[in-house]
């Protein structure tokens, strides 16, 4: 049987695109025919169920019942993957609770797979989170995620700083979010889809939709680089063995 796995997507820091960055993780699973479920944390009404509203449920992580939710089902629900879309600030609390419900101990003891995708803004503040969370997530998968969708500048620390944060996580991933284009950005909000639906031109009920070409192009080649940086660090080998048949294309 596989162990269920949990990918903490958060930051401390607010406006850095976390949910843009479960959305797609949200689509590359499910591409790749891997069981996914979702938590959005953005109480009472959360952005990521309204693009994908079938695998998620939005909960209040800082509630005790809620957070009975997602842990106490890990073993049970059909999907063995769980993405976890922390609102702002909470991220450093909710390793905290972590920690104090011994899931961290569960994780040490390879009863469960655990990954946490930080994603950092342009700011030395984000660089400071990293010593945050550092002392919690010893025996996780650690992604530090630039994250270029919400800025065109970004890091303008020196180098040799950002490296030094970078090493206080031991076994540490990068992964880099290209910037897509506005316009298609703007056009897959107002659509309230999935970037995948977007891309094959659908409704969120599955109807043809009417979306422009050149927009879905711009979308389906960003999300084929993201993705490509997902395989690149081994995504799918780190939580569950890679079913036969596995996506890697982008249909539209």
């Amino acid at each position: 049987m596989v162990k269920p796995a949990v990918i903490l997507v958060g930051a401390d820091k607010g406006g850095v695109g976390k949910t843009t960055v479960a959305r797609t993780l949200l689509d590359y699973f499910t591409a790749h025919k891997i069981g996914v479920r979702a938590f959005d944390t953005e109480a009472p009404r959360g952005t990521l169920k309204r693009f994908h509203p079938d695998v998620t449920e939005v909960v209040d992580v800082t509630a005790v019942p809620d957070q009975m939710k997602i842990f106490d089902t890990l073993g049970t629900a059909e999907a063995k993957v769980t993405v976890i879309d922390i609102r702002a600030g909470l991220l450093s609390p909710t390793l905290q609770a972590l920690r104090d419900i011994g899931f961290l101990e569960s994780v040490q003891k390879g009863q469960i797979t655990f990954c946490v995708f930080h994603i950092l803004g342009p700011s030395i503040a984000s660089l400071d989170e990293i010593a945050d969370t550092a002392q919690f997530v010893g025996d996780a998968r650690y992604f530090l995620v630039k994250n270029f969708i919400n800025t065109s500048s970004f890091f303008d620390w020196d180098p040799a700083t950002y490296d030094s944060y970078f090493k206080r996580i031991r076994g540490a991933s990068e992964i880099t979010v290209p910037k897509l284009n506005e316009m298609a950005c703007e056009q897959v909000e107002l659509a309230s889809v999935p970037f995948v639906t977007f891309v094959a031109n659908k409704t969120a009920r599955g109807d043809a939709a009417n979306y422009s070409f050149v927009l879905r192009g711009y979308v389906r080649h960003w999300l084929g680089n993201v993705w490509s940086e997902f395989d690149r660090v081994k995504l799918p080998e780190s939580l569950t063995a890679r079913p036969e048949g596995s996506v890697h294309q982008i249909a539209g």
